[in-house]
């Protein structure tokens, strides 16, 4: 194989993200419908805290409970309690996407593997452990614990210690996002798989080195 490891991101890369049905799924448990309508002004106020937190501008503390803090008033609550609640449903929905077990098994010796993920905590070990996935990973970094998100160069640099200080030309890091997963791969020097679910356009001033539309192709990619 071409890579001596290979990163791969958490959500929409080894595991669904289904936000909504989490939502819907968190609030039932509330005694609370939560229709799309609900869930669209919810994301007017999550995706630009994620930015903000990608772009390194605010905590993961802080996306977490204020994006929750409209929610929290409401229902008489704290912005921290529905956050947790959020992850536990997230947790509860969480199903491994087609074909990563396949490919992971087929790596899996030829390549070490690691996780790379801008995700909380609270949701990764529970995923990778309910999935079965833990034992595939020799180390799972999560930016919440670094306090440095993808893209940035930092987050990279502090997996690069944990793994030994690999030789950069032999690491591969796998993602579905463009703006976090490949810019980060190419801000620190790696190269870089976009998986592109949706068949997106490609940003013009971000360049993979390999596309893939789904674990299919990579699986074909990794083992040409």
């Amino acid at each position: 194989m071409k890579y001596d490891w290979i990163l791969f991101d958490a959500d929409e890369t080894l595991f669904s993200f289904d936000a909504f049905t989490g939502l819907q799924t968190m609030f039932a448990r509330l005694g609370v419908e939560f229709t799309e309508q609900d869930f669209a002004e919810y994301q007017l106020v999550n995706k630009p805290l994620w930015v903000q937190y990608q772009d390194g501008q605010i905590s993961a503390s802080h996306l977490q409970q204020e994006r929750f803090v409209g929610w929290a008033e409401k229902l008489n609550t704290t912005a921290f309690e529905l956050n947790r609640l959020f992850l536990e449903a997230m947790a509860d929905i969480c199903e491994v996407l087609p074909g990563v077990k396949e490919v992971l098994e087929l790596i899996q010796g030829r390549a070490q593997l690691g996780i790379i993920t801008n995700g909380f905590t609270q949701l990764q070990s529970v995923r990778l452990n309910k999935t079965g996935l833990s034992d595939y990973f020799q180390h799972v970094i999560i930016s919440e614990e670094v306090g440095v998100a993808k893209p940035d160069k930092a987050i990279f640099d502090f997996a690069f210690d944990k793994m030994g200080q690999p030789n950069k030309q032999r690491v591969l890091m796998v993602g579905d996002n463009v703006h976090s997963d490949v810019l980060g791969g190419i801000n620190a020097g790696v190269e870089t798989c976009w998986l592109n679910w949706n068949g997106a356009l490609k940003p013009a001033d971000i360049d993979p080195h390999y596309q893939v539309a789904d674990w299919t192709e990579l699986k074909q990619l990794l083992l040409a």
